[in-house]
């Protein structure tokens, strides 16, 4: 895929608070488990030198730097997806106008949610967790699971993943010296029982794993990983598909040899331009500002 679009606009002075400023197009970035908030950093520079609003705020009780993160993660024990949703749900409504939101991960599937509750003008969902009704589970996504849904107490605990197997999940489409870089520098512990509540989601109609596929909302991007383990390829066109009654905006774009990692490897660049040029497609890039 061969990056297209506009040239980065130039800026002539950044708010103290970029995200309250009424002529600035937000965008809330929201990362998945296992990655800390701070790995979306690349992303904030990049979309504020574009003129947007950006911001990356973490889940509830996610500490506001990796270090503290990896050494303290015991406030977000037994987080669940019903409480990430409201956190970042709050967050939302303290703007002043209704953001557009990438996720990725189990980020995607809640800017899915957001977007179906009419909380955001549009959202972009990168290897999206599926949600319920989504009955794709291949056996190599099942195998990336594993080891935190073989013991149920896991269902309550903080859970971290050894860089040998983010190498063999996250980041096989990179090299081995590249994946234990990106796991030195993004990857921190995470809860447990959102995984628990994706796997039994087909189950219980109640579930909050779920998403309202048939309301009017903004557009809507679903981005798959030619490679990913975690949440493949397959499993986000099937997420696709179940909007194909929808009577708002839907796209499904691969991309071809990326694995779980494409928000956060070598690659990511290429991805936020798929994501600009697709904001720019529905009107929502910023207006240029005065130098």
């Amino acid at each position: 895929m061969t990056p297209v679009g506009s040239p980065p606009i130039p800026l002539a002075t950044l708010d103290s608070d970029p995200l309250q400023s009424e002529d600035r197009v937000p965008v809330v970035f929201i990362h998945g488990l296992w990655l800390h908030s701070t790995s979306w950093d690349p992303w904030v520079d990049l979309f504020q030198e574009y003129g947007y609003a950006a911001a990356s705020p973490g889940w509830p009780g996610e500490p506001d730097n990796l270090p503290a993160a990896n050494a303290f993660p015991g406030p977000m024990a037994g987080t669940g997806v019903a409480q990430v949703l409201d956190h970042y749900e709050s967050f939302i409504s303290g703007l002043p106008q209704p953001p557009v939101l990438v996720g990725h991960s189990f980020g995607g599937l809640l800017a899915q949610q957001l977007l179906a509750r009419g909380a955001a003008a549009a959202a972009v969902a990168i290897a999206p967790t599926q949600f319920r009704g989504v009955l794709r589970l291949p056996p190599v996504q099942l195998r990336s699971t594993l080891p935190v849904l073989w013991n149920p107490l896991n269902i309550r605990r903080i859970t971290r993943q050894s860089p040998q197997h983010f190498r063999r999940t996250f980041a096989n489409a990179v090299s081995e010296r590249e994946s234990n870089d990106l796991h030195a520098t993004c990857v921190m512990p995470a809860p447990g029982r959102p995984l628990f509540q994706a796997a039994v989601a087909n189950l219980f109609p109640r579930t909050p794993v779920r998403v309202d596929t048939s309301v009017g909302r903004g557009p809507l991007l679903l981005v798959g990983a030619g490679r990913d383990r975690v949440v493949p390829a397959s499993v986000v066109r099937a997420a696709a598909h179940r909007y194909r009654f929808s009577p708002s905006f839907t796209e499904y774009l691969e991309i071809e040899g990326s694995g779980h990692s494409l928000v956060i490897d070598h690659g990511w660049q290429i991805v936020a331009q798929t994501v600009l040029d697709f904001l720019s497609r529905h009107g929502l890039s910023p207006e240029p500002m005065d130098r």
